[in-house]
Order: structure tokens, then sequence, then C-alpha cells
């Protein structure tokens, strides 16, 4: 009998989603709560317990210099917030490799992943010894507190990301129209 490994990675997440203990049992300074709400966009509006309770459920999630956090076109589950060192986000055009931007502390990255695109629109890579805290897409929706709070900063993120974009886009039409 042939086993299709989609359908054992699929049981396999479902698994991991049934037995993770979404119980809060981190305990932080309020003053370390206070800077985090000040430097972690994406957790901006949280109350103390709401933001306890989502930090609660992130994964330390360690990357050594030069490693890949993910490629683009993987599957992603999860989105990523920056604790310390910077990575590089990349992506492939023509053969040739482009840096679309360098995140530093504070950032997030693979949030598109929570908002409807499960393939990553690019690779991550760390440019030093990096910690990011990982969130699983299932554990946020599992808290509707500060879900909302999230999906609402991610678009707030992803629209600021939009207008640079739209910026970088123009003046590269500039430098490449006649005249």
């Amino acid at each position: 009998m042939k086993v299709d490994p989609a359908i054992v990675q699929i049981h396999a997440e479902n698994v991991r989603a049934e037995v993770i203990d979404r119980t809060p049992t981190l305990k932080l300074d309020p003053a370390i709560l206070q800077k985090i709400k000040q430097k972690v966009p994406i957790f901006s509006g949280m109350t103390p317990e709401c933001l306890m309770s989502t930090l609660a459920v992130a994964e330390y999630f360690p990357v050594k210099a030069g490693e890949v956090v993910f490629n683009e076109r993987d599957i992603g589950d999860s989105f990523f917030v920056l604790i310390a060192g910077e990575v590089v986000v990349e992506k492939v055009s023509n053969g040739k490799k482009a840096e679309l931007a360098r995140l530093s502390a504070g950032n997030c990255f693979g949030e598109m992943a929570l908002v409807g695109n499960h393939l990553r629109s690019a690779t991550v890579r760390a440019v030093d010894d990096v910690v990011t805290m990982r969130f699983y897409r299932e554990l946020v929706d599992s808290n509707p507190e500060s879900a909302h709070i999230i999906y609402r900063n991610i678009a707030s993120i992803l629209a600021a990301r939009l207008d640079e974009s739209s910026v970088m886009l123009a003046d590269l039409v500039v430098q490449k129209s006649p005249g």
C-alpha cells in the first residue's frame, strides 16, 4: 500500500495543532510587554493579557547566518517576528536574485501565509544569526481576541509596503522612459 506524503503531512499538522499546549505560561515584566508593543507593530493595540496569550503560542526559531528561513514557493502556514538580527527578502526574476528588503528586529515577515497566499512569495535568508518567533496560522486563529488585532495590523503593514513598492516602481518607470 502506497501512502501519499501530502496526506501524511496534513495529518501530522493536524496532530501538532491538537497537542500543542495553548495555555499561556509565559511571564514577562510589564515594562518588557510595553517595549514589545512599541517595537513590534504587529502587536500594536493589544492589551497586556492579550499580548501574553499571543506570545505564549509562539515558537522560538533561531536561524544561523546565511541559512534560509523559507524559500519562495514553499507552502506557508506561519509568520515570523524578528527578535534579533537581520534578514534579507529575495526574489528570483529572470534567473537573477533581487533583494527586495532588509528587515531588522521588530519586523515581521511571512504574514502573507495568514491572509490567503499559502505559497511563499519570496525567499527569506538570515544575514547574521537571527532569533525569530514563529506563529502558526491555526494558533493565531484559535485566539479571536488577538487574531483580529494581528490581521488588522498585517493589513496596515502590507498597505505601507505596497506604498513603498509603488514609489519604487514609479521611480523605475521614470528612469526607463525616454526623455
